[in-house]
């Protein structure tokens, strides 16, 4: 486990900060932006108390292990993640070595790009109003959690302020043309099928996973992360079944300690107990492990 977790890098990064959000920073290098993934953790909309260790280093690596396997499949922002190299602009290079990445700057599409393989999350509970999942009619009778017959590509319009919006792939044609919109559903789709074909060979199921991209001289280019656990969600084999909410490789012990807790739900939720934090950083280094064959050092 790293020494110390960094809820945030504002005072380690000598360049402008852009944006902050609840996990990542974003900074201006001029050419290029530096991102750097802190070790905050949120859930239910809220950036909770304390940080988990270890936590950035598992998503900037990841997506670095994923960006890397994917490039030629797809293109994508990344430069380098080799934090020497950005000598005088960070003060503390040790500290931050496994959770930035220098990236070129794009222009980003505002829609997130959600597969699913599976039927489960916010995919069931429109089904099981609608019989459909953003607008596209499926066969009667699935179950919970059941693996559908084609991964489904369901976008939604990204907003600034609250939750992102689950729209038709009708209106994400109107929004970005129906060039573009074929080829995010293209480009998504196939990134799903490699990443889930990887997992399964490694007693992995990747169940949904959502994407961002972004334009660069008019090319379509992969941004911000990729098949980490808060961007997928992964789960162990062994452990899946239908119709039972299922333990995902992820920060499930978070959310599951906040809904089980007298937590009001309108307001900061009181600090993590230790045990609550230190599985959660367990299960992050454990998906870490098992997708890369590594252990994080």
């Amino acid at each position: 486990m790293s020494a110390q977790a960094l809820a945030t890098a504002a005072d380690l990064v000598q360049a402008p900060l852009v944006y902050k959000g609840k996990v990542r920073e974003l900074y201006d290098l001029g050419e290029h932006y530096l991102i750097v993934v802190t070790d905050r953790i949120s859930a239910f909309d809220y950036v909770l108390e304390p940080p988990v260790p270890d936590k950035g280093n598992v998503l900037n690596r990841l997506s670095a292990f994923w960006f890397g396997k994917t490039a030629e499949l797809q293109p994508n922002h990344v430069v380098h993640t080799d934090a020497p190299r950005l000598g005088d602009v960070l003060k503390s290079p040790e500290l931050m070595k496994n959770r930035i990445m220098v990236a070129k700057k794009a222009e980003r599409i505002d829609v997130e790009c959600v597969v699913r393989g599976y039927i489960t999350g916010g995919g069931w509970r429109q089904y099981q109003k609608t019989s459909a999942i953003n607008g596209l009619r499926l066969p009667a009778g699935l179950r919970k959690n059941e693996r559908l017959p084609e991964p489904l590509f369901t976008p939604a319009a990204k907003n600034d302020v609250g939750h992102d919006e689950d729209i038709s792939y009708e209106r994400l044609v109107e929004k970005v043309g129906s060039e573009l919109a074929g080829q995010l559903r293209e480009r998504s789709l196939k990134l799903y099928e490699y990443a889930r074909d990887y997992c399964a060979e490694r007693g992995i199921i990747l169940a949904d996973c959502k994407f961002e991209f972004g334009l660069i001289d008019g090319e379509i280019v992969l941004i911000d992360e990729i098949f980490t656990p808060d961007a997928s969600r992964f789960w162990a084999e062994d452990k899946y079944a239908l119709d039972i909410e299922i333990d995902s490789m992820d920060k499930e012990p978070v959310r599951a300690y906040l809904a089980a807790s007298d937590w009001d739900k309108n307001s900061k939720p009181a600090p993590l107990p230790d045990s609550v934090v230190a599985e959660t950083a367990r299960r992050y280094r454990d998906i870490y492990r098992r997708l890369t064959g590594s252990e994080l050092d």
